[in-house]
């Protein structure tokens, strides 16, 4: 009986040493591990991307270089970009939801851009 103990204890031990690192690997797989989560600095630069991203769109339709009906479209898209961030950052935000929302940020830069640039005053 004694050689039993001697083997299945620390196998035990083993084995259920194991299990408990097989977790934060699991957890790292699906990008909720506490690694994977935005620091609170990536997390107020993406606020704040997306803040400075109305103010330049409210600052091209009052310098007149953008229409109103530009303005409304391109609003729309940051009112869809800040309603994902708001969806994400209830649980905290990963790298890859911080990533997917500086994407849209960066696009819709872009068509504000497009848009001051074509003089025409119509979407598109």
């Amino acid at each position: 009986m004694r050689k039993l103990t001697k083997i299945v204890v620390p196998a035990l031990i083993a084995v259920m040493g194991a299990g408990t690192m097989a977790v934060p690997a699991q957890a790292q797989a699906y990008g909720r591990h506490d690694a994977g989560h935005a620091t609170p600095v990536r997390n107020s630069n993406i606020r704040a991307d997306i803040n400075g991203l109305n103010r330049d769109i409210d600052r091209a339709f009052a310098r007149r270089t953008i229409s109103n009906r530009e303005a409304t479209s391109l609003k729309r898209d940051a009112i869809q970009v800040q309603r994902l961030y708001q969806q994400y950052a209830r649980n905290g935000l990963t790298r890859t939801e911080t990533r997917t929302l500086q994407a849209r940020v960066d696009r819709i830069h872009v068509a504000l851009r497009a848009e001051r640039r074509d003089r025409d005053n119509r979407r598109g």
